[in-house]
């Protein structure tokens, strides 16, 4: 594994009003299937610490390849489809390089 391929990956989802332990407990429901994916790295839940109702997602991914699998395989598009219901605000993506 070359590591200057590693995509790392943080993810925002804001709950809405009232929305926060569902959207947790969609978040936890897919992570072991995630965790399983070829190229999964880390894919880990974290809820902001002043702020319960923003959940981000720490990930790393092989490959940018590896990375497009997973926003088409089943557990997230499972998730991603209760976005509308869920999110106060459109997903955040922010793709990182990894320098030292």
């Amino acid at each position: 594994m070359d590591a200057n391929q590693t995509v790392h990956l943080v993810a925002i989802l804001k709950a809405k009003s009232g929305m926060a332990e569902e959207l947790r407990r969609r978040l936890e429901e897919i992570i072991p299937y995630v965790r399983k994916e070829p190229g999964c790295l880390a894919y880990n839940l974290h809820v902001d610490r002043n702020d319960a109702t923003v959940f981000v997602m720490i990930e790393a991914w092989e490959t940018a390849a590896t990375l497009d699998a997973h926003g088409s395989a089943a557990p997230f598009r499972s998730l991603q489809s209760h976005f509308d219901e869920l999110l106060a605000e459109p997903l955040s993506l922010q793709l990182l390089s990894r320098l030292a």
